[in-house]
């Protein structure tokens, strides 16, 4: 059965391919982005089949306004994809607050406001899925990626904690969390200015590594999309989905340290418990 789709950023990367792939299998897409002239070449293709929506993730009114025209355009939408953001690189000293503020509002506060405001469409429809893209970033951290952590962390703990709110209304969630992916997430990333005092130290290496090309990309665009859409066809899917070899060890292996690190915590922890 063809499905609904309402996808945020989709002028290029993972919401762009899952876009392309969705009109080819011939399900419908409301695709919002910043650019709306980015999508013409499939709107000249596809026609009704896909609906373009302007959207700013920084702005609550542009968010509100976007999930009210979508659910207008569509009997029913059935998977919402949160997809648009982007990365700050930079030691936490050397971004700037502007910088800051423009990372939060895009990744996280733009997320939860996203969110929100389906969340009413999706209750009143009877039901829907959520499929928020995170990313390995939300489970383990890498220097220089402090802020770009700190939104991924941050919206799937909020994820977390509504997907159980509103579990009984037939709403459910899927994270989606990629690996390093051959994406222009590299390319599009916002530098801060480095400092000289971070040379040697693990952040200076990092922008090294990145500066030369050495961060090895190992994720396939092309599979990561199909992987994300063979998930939200499921009738139960997984609620945390690792895409890429990269993203399953390293989340394997920050897992079995932390667990590691706990059990040892156990009699102080007992011990921390009025008597």
């Amino acid at each position: 059965m063809n499905k609904i789709w309402f996808i945020t950023g989709t002028s290029a990367g993972l919401g762009r391919g899952m876009t392309e792939t969705l009109l080819r299998r011939h399900d419908k897409v409301v695709a919002t982005l910043r650019q709306p002239d980015a999508l013409d070449n499939l709107k000249q293709r596809y026609g009704d089949a896909l609906q373009i929506i302007t959207l700013d993730l920084t702005r609550n009114d542009s968010i509100r306004s976007a999930v009210t025209q979508a659910f207008a355009l569509a009997d029913k939408i059935d998977v919402v994809v949160s997809n648009a953001g982007y990365g700050l690189f930079g030691a936490a000293e050397e971004v700037t607050d502007s910088q800051i503020d423009l990372q939060i509002a895009a990744n996280l506060t733009g997320s939860i406001q996203l969110i929100r405001a389906v969340l009413p469409k999706l209750r009143q429809q009877g039901g829907g899925r959520i499929m928020q893209v995170s990313s390995e970033g939300g489970r383990i951290a890498y220097p220089c990626f402090s802020l770009y952590h700190a939104t991924k962390w941050g919206i799937e703990g909020f994820v977390n904690a509504v997907a159980q709110e509103v579990a009984g209304f037939g709403i459910d969630f899927i994270l989606v969390e990629p690996g390093p992916t051959g994406t222009r997430f590299a390319q599009s990333l916002v530098m801060a200015p480095p400092l000289a005092a971070y040379d040697n130290t693990a952040a200076g290496k990092m922008r090294a590594a990145l500066l030369a090309g050495e961060f090895a990309i190992k994720g396939d665009a092309g599979r990561t999309v199909d992987a994300m859409i063979a998930a939200a066809d499921m009738a139960h899917p997984p609620f945390h989905l690792p895409l890429g070899s990269t993203a399953f060890n390293n989340i394997h292996r920050s897992l079995n340290q932390q667990l590691a690190e706990l059990v040892t915590q156990e009699a102080v922890a007992a011990g921390a418990d009025a008597p």
